[in-house]
């Protein structure tokens, strides 16, 4: 079974609420990467989403896009992303791992190289930001024969009938991102989550993840409240930008994270 499936059936047979971290590849290295992999586990990380970095990354604010570069800047590749993923797996580090990447770094890769190759690593999940479902069949296809998850994203400004396709279409779960725009911190979380999630789960039983702008523990835990699971990104990729390459840079970044998955943990 997959990971995923692994994870969020735990999560329901304990009546928890999962929480989802999201960092880029390679910011500021790979080796940071896979540090940073093992600490969140360690601290209760449900599932990590690694962004691969790309030169145009449209869905990303700020935080991210310079996160993008740092990583490009380390030498951070598709492949060598998919090596650590792989390094990860031999650790035994078992929690589940969604790649965050935009189409054009698939099809550049080669679409059924690509489920293969992530798959082969020990991927459980493919969330590409810039491929909408009617236009994924090829992709899809290959990820479900390779046992990966096609994830796709709900918006808040997404019609109940699209919303019934795109859950035709997920597997693992449904990511809702709770404000229009790019990536980024906000000061408070959106008024229209709880609707917004009502309405998806009368078109699909999958889990879903409720993520864009969650930045504190207090915001985290109100989310917790209606989503299966909380996702956390700029905030996260903000504290490795401020520890840079520091020694105590896992450290200072796992205490953060372990605070938010507390916060979730707690509802």
């Amino acid at each position: 079974m997959n990971r995923i499936d692994q994870r969020f059936r735990a999560l329901r047979a304990t009546r928890r609420k999962g929480f989802v971290a999201y960092i880029c590849a390679g910011d500021p290295n790979l080796n940071a990467t896979a540090a940073l992999a093992l600490a969140f586990e360690r601290v209760g990380v449900d599932v990590l989403e690694l962004g691969v970095p790309f030169s145009d990354p449209l869905a990303d604010g700020v935080v991210n896009q310079l996160a993008a570069e740092r990583a490009l800047r380390s030498g951070t590749t598709l492949t060598r992303v998919l090596r650590t993923v792989s390094g990860l797996r031999r650790r035994n580090c078992q929690v589940p791992i969604v790649l965050y990447i935009y189409f054009n770094l698939i099809h550049r890769h080669g679409v059924k190289r690509f489920a293969r190759d992530a798959a082969a690593a020990g991927v459980d999940g493919v969330l590409a930001l810039d491929l909408p479902p009617e236009e994924a069949g090829t992709v899809e296809a290959a990820m479900q024969r390779s046992g990966v998850h096609p994830i796709y994203l709900v918006a808040p400004t997404t019609p109940a009938p699209r919303i019934r396709e795109i859950a035709r279409h997920a597997s693992g779960f449904i990511y809702y991102i709770s404000r229009e725009g790019v990536t980024g911190m906000q000061q408070s979380v959106a008024a229209s989550i709880k609707p917004m999630v009502g309405t998806i789960r009368r078109c699909s039983p999958l889990p879903i993840a409720v993520g864009f702008g969650i930045s504190t523990p207090q915001q985290a835990r109100s989310v917790a409240r209606t989503a299966d699971a909380v996702v956390v990104g700029s905030a996260i990729v903000n504290q490795i930008a401020r520890s840079g390459e520091c020694r105590r840079l896992t450290d200072t970044v796992s205490r953060y994270v372990a605070a938010m998955v507390r916060a979730v943990k707690q509802v």
